[in-house]
């Protein structure tokens, strides 16, 4: 949906002037954020394009066939799908976009896997290390890339690799943090103003909103991204994780029991039987229904409010992942989005398609202000803008500096299976919910959380020992 993009006051302009000044921060590169924020995502020229890059390849007269996602932020695709038509005409490439729920990506890269043919390049938000058989190694493009643009953030780059075949399976060229979302006046109701910071403040404070304000927590427990998000946060507060630094299934842990029970009592305390059949949308809708009193989400949660509900999106605010008995070195969380593009076997024009990559990673900073910040660059010298930006949102927060707790995102931000690596087991173990239904199966008292973890346990079992078995993972000890 459209956000408002004139919301910014003459005073919220004359204190991002005057932070940027103090920050060193040139007039130019101000104007240029805000300009482009506000003249429908295009630059002083009226493209979409910061920069034309150089294909190393002559990859005139080929064709790109795109599939990806359904951005979660409806500024991006409008600013992409310029951008990449830009791309197609400079360069003498027909381009062909199609866009669909990012919830459809898995299944119709499976049947275009099986049928051998389709798109040259494929995008998603969490790793599917399942069909790295089927993809390309994408090395070359990252050994180009990190030459041009130095390191990378270290959950972006393992959210690519396989370090048992030695093979990057993706490139994930940008990440969108998962921080809380909460509203900030049912919190300051009970002498918590920003927010809980740990979990028995989550548990004790949310129960106290839910009994004397009447409104809920938000943390799903269904068969959606989500949910299979906050079930590792959780897991991961309490020092529980699914594997181990050597690919070694774990999850069956007083640790893990302890974070299936937590669940359990916040449902029984502070939620409602609805967290069992949500969408990847419904935590978004009801927060900006004023309906949620905290959830876990990227930022789209929060700008989808500013174009509904701007008195609601007023009152949301983010916090950083909680603190649990594991102490602040497991207070982590994964990435929302960790956006990847994979180029299938069966590509026609593979050329091309690394070629539209690396043009992508030279107009990061594009990509970061038409997503409204949503898309962090996965490295960073490709987005001089950011930082800035989180201090002085450029798309209208009350107030300006609202975002900058996601500042330090890289630190606290990790990959798939952590500790252990984004491999095939914590891809398909995702892609099939067996987290989000360990958690379901407790707080609904049809099993208990023993029960409920050594489920979960022989289901991770079966699954490594397949992907043992064809060589693309390792553990097993």
């Amino acid at each position: 949906m459209s956000q408002d993009r004139s919301a910014r006051s003459t005073s919220s302009r004359r204190q991002f002037l005057a932070r940027a000044t103090a920050l060193g921060m040139s007039a130019a590169a101000i104007s240029q954020a805000e300009a482009f924020a506000a003249n429908g995502y295009r630059f002083a020229n009226g493209k979409a394009t910061l920069v034309q890059s150089t294909p190393v390849a002559d990859i005139s007269g080929t064709e790109l066939k795109i599939l990806q996602w359904q951005h979660f932020v409806p500024s991006y695709d409008e600013w992409f799908g310029t951008f990449v038509q830009e791309w197609g005409e400079a360069n003498g490439v027909t381009v062909t976009l199609d866009q669909v729920n990012t919830a459809d990506i898995p299944a119709a890269f499976a049947a275009e896997v099986a049928a051998g043919s389709g798109h040259d390049l494929i995008e998603h938000i969490a790793p599917l290390a399942q069909y790295e058989e089927s993809v390309l190694d994408l090395r070359d493009i990252w050994e180009q890339a990190e030459a041009e643009y130095g390191e990378a953030v270290t959950n972006c780059k393992l959210n690519s690799y396989n370090p048992t075949t030695d093979k990057y399976y993706s490139i994930v060229h940008g990440y969108a943090p998962d921080p809380a979302n909460y509203r900030k006046s049912l919190w300051e109701q009970i002498d918590l103003p920003n927010g809980p910071t740990t979990l028995d403040e989550l548990l004790e404070g949310g129960t106290r909103i839910w009994n004397e304000q009447g409104v809920q927590l938000g943390l799903g427990m269904s068969q959606e991204i989500d949910s299979q998000m906050a079930a590792l946060a959780l897991m991961w507060a309490h020092g529980g994780s699914i594997q181990d630094e050597n690919e070694n299934i774990v999850i069956n842990s007083p640790e893990t029991i302890a974070a299936v029970t937590y669940m359990k009592d916040l449902f029984k305390a502070a939620m409602t039987p609805e967290v069992f059949s949500w969408n990847a949308a419904s935590n978004n809708q009801l927060l900006a229904a004023g309906q949620a009193s905290y959830i876990l989400n990227s930022i789209s949660a929060y700008r989808s409010a500013q174009g509904t509900q701007a008195e609601v999106a007023k009152d949301i605010f983010l916090g950083k992942p909680l603190e649990g008995p594991a102490g602040p070195d497991w207070a982590k969380a994964h990435a929302h989005a960790a956006m990847g593009y994979y180029v299938p076997n069966h590509a026609a024009n593979p050329d091309t398609a690394k070629a539209f990559i690396m043009h992508l990673l030279a107009n990061y900073d594009a990509a970061v202000l038409g997503s409204q910040l949503y898309n962090f660059p996965t490295f960073p010298e490709t987005s001089p803008s950011l930082m800035d930006a989180l201090d002085n949102d450029p798309f209208g927060s009350e107030p300006a500096d609202k975002l900058n707790v996601m500042a330090d995102a890289d630190t606290w931000t990790v990959n798939l299976g952590w500790p252990g690596p984004a491999n095939a087991m914590a891809a398909e173990a995702q892609t099939t919910f067996v987290l989000s239904n360990m958690m379901a199966k407790a707080a609904r008292e049809e099993m208990t959380p023993e029960e409920a973890v050594a489920e979960a346990e022989t289901l991770l079992n079966q699954i490594a020992q397949n992907w043992r078995d064809r060589g693309l993972m390792g553990g097993g000890e």
